[in-house]
Parts: C-alpha cells; structure tokens; sequence
C-alpha cells in the first residue's frame, strides 16, 4: 500500500475539499448530516469517528483507498 495522503489530523472539509472522492465514504460512515454540520469544516476525522463510534483507522484507510492514484 502507497503512503496516506489523508491522516485521522486532517479536518473533515478539508478532506472533502482536497479529494472530493471522499464523498461517498464521508457518507458511509458519517450519513448525509457531515455536509450540512458546521463543526465538519473544523472537526478532525478522529473526532468525527469518535462522535459517531467508528474506529477512525477504518474511516482513514478506506478514505486514502478512494483516493489511490489521485
């Protein structure tokens, strides 16, 4: 596996700003709700992964997947 460009440090909206590619896994784990949530823009992806009881390892790795040769 190539090196992550995405860390569970990097704040949601940038994530989704950067590799819009992300979307459907943002969707996967967090729901439709992460687009309209203000603190998505400033909350890490740990935090979001906390908030909503999935190991953010998991939500990272499948979110660097989606953006494999990006």
């Amino acid at each position: 596996m190539s090196e992550q460009k995405i860390t569970k440090d990097m704040s949601i909206g940038e994530v989704l700003e950067k590799y819009p590619a992300t979307e459907k896994v943002f969707v996967k784990f967090f729901g439709n709700g992460c687009f309209t949530c203000p603190g998505a823009k400033m909350e890490n992806i740990a935090f979001g992964s906390t908030m909503h009881n999935i190991d953010a390892d998991v939500v990272v790795n499948e979110l660097n997947e989606a953006i494999e040769g990006q």
